[in-house]
């Protein structure tokens, strides 16, 4: 009789702790292959997709599950995968790549070169810029630089490490190289902005190129591209300075583009593009321009659906949710545009800054400082919970990143973790 009291207790706790899991966590797409943790999520659409999250907050916020300070200047957020935490940071002007576990600890720090310090009014916002790219046992990293690496997930260890500047003839940016890796396959693409080597595709287990195009022949402008899977082909989704493209991921070949006719030399359009049923949706910062939609083909053709050049936002980032594009805008206001026309549906006072979705919640990380959790429900956005992050140095920047119930989001030399289910 003792003994099957143990074991109906014994079985009561992992039913407790399974039914926790299930409560709390992350849907898995990609259980059975290539797993990946990359910049905005799984699909780099600011969508992440978690379960069992809070509906409210506590007065004061969710629960700080810990943090580290220490990871030194920069804006880049963390990516989360295999009970790994991975982030870019900065000590002594050398880029470091940082990996933790998902209690805080330090597990190891490897150096890539040279971190972007800036000149002049560049120097006003030194540090890492780039999201780290996960893929099973191995992290894809960038430096300010323009130095890219390949490192072991386990031991830190460099594979291999190529300079876009050096080996491929890029540019060395005012503001430093912020591209976030995108990893397909066998291939690791980037961005050098060089006359010749342009837009490169990488072995990605040994850094040699793989092909190289002219592209546009046009110089980058901060963007993180996306992968978008066409019943055709695969392509690549950029912009450059002047140009939004699409180039096919086997061959580098351009298979359509779009002229941003009004760029801005002082108003920088930083965002990745957002693909969704057949259409790419954009929002830069020029006076004309502002929120797009563009029509994608099978073929990759892009043309111009609609335009709103009142909605404005140069790196903060949006998210495409059933019937409207969310985003944040000057003024501090939060905006659903609906899709079809563009026009704004519905607005709420919050903080101006970055945003991601998840379990049918916005998270609004401000540039003041402010988070908050936004729900939006019959055409009506409500505040349901707002917290201060103190900890931290620098600008509100960074894009916060949601795994398995956490909050993570990245001040400067501050890493913070909040309990959110």
């Amino acid at each position: 009789m003792l003994t099957t009291k143990k074991t109906l207790i014994a079985c009561f706790t992992i039913a407790l702790i399974l039914l926790s899991f299930t409560n709390c966590s992350t849907k898995n797409a990609q259980k059975d292959k290539t797993r990946i943790a990359q910049w905005r999520g799984e699909n780099r659409d600011g969508i992440y997709m978690e379960s069992g999250l809070l509906e409210t907050w506590p007065e004061k916020g969710p629960e700080l599950l810990w943090k580290y300070e220490g990871i030194g200047k920069g804006y880049a957020s963390p990516a989360i995968l295999n009970g790994k935490l991975f982030v870019n940071g900065e000590q002594d002007s050398t880029s470091l790549l940082f990996a933790f576990d998902l209690q805080g600890n330090l597990l190891w720090k490897s150096p890539n070169g040279k971190e972007f310090m800036g000149e002049g009014f560049s120097s006003t916002y030194p540090g890492s810029r780039s999201t780290p790219t996960v893929v099973n046992d191995l992290v894809y990293t960038t430096s300010g630089k323009g130095r890219i690496a390949c490192f072991e997930t386990e031991t830190g260890t460099k594979k291999w490490s190529k300079d876009i500047v050096k080996d491929f003839g890029g540019l060395d940016s005012y503001f430093g190289y912020t591209e976030s890796l995108v990893v397909d396959d066998n291939k690791v693409y980037c961005f050098p902005g060089g006359e010749k080597n342009n837009t490169l595709a990488l072995d990605r287990f040994t850094g040699e190129i793989i092909w190289s195009n002219k592209a546009m022949q046009d110089t980058f402008s901060y963007c993180s591209p996306i992968m978008v899977e066409l019943p055709e082909r695969k392509v690549l989704l950029t912009h450059s300075r002047h140009y939004l493209y699409a180039l096919d991921v086997e061959t580098g070949m351009i298979m359509g583009s779009y002229f941003i006719d009004h760029y801005q030399y002082d108003g920088e359009h930083c965002n990745s593009p957002v693909y969704a049923d057949g259409y790419i949706y954009f929002v830069g910062n020029e006076k004309e321009d502002g929120a797009i939609r563009l029509k994608l083909t099978g073929e990759g053709k892009i043309s111009e659906d609609w335009k709103n050049a009142k909605v404005k936002n140069n790196f903060n980032g949006f998210v495409k949710v059933g019937g409207h594009l969310f985003t944040m805008v000057k003024g501090n206001k939060l905006l659903a545009l609906d899709i079809e026309t563009g026009e704004v549906a519905a607005e709420a006072k919050v903080a101006n800054g970055s945003i991601i979705y998840a379990d049918n919640k916005f998270f609004c990380y401000g540039m003041n400082g402010d988070v908050n959790l936004v729900s939006f429900t019959n055409n009506q956005f409500g505040i349901k919970g707002t917290f201060k992050v103190e900890s931290g140095t620098g600008q509100h920047f960074a894009h916060p990143v949601l795994s398995n119930g956490v909050l993570y989001i990245r001040h400067g030399d501050a890493l913070l973790a909040y309990k959110v289910c």
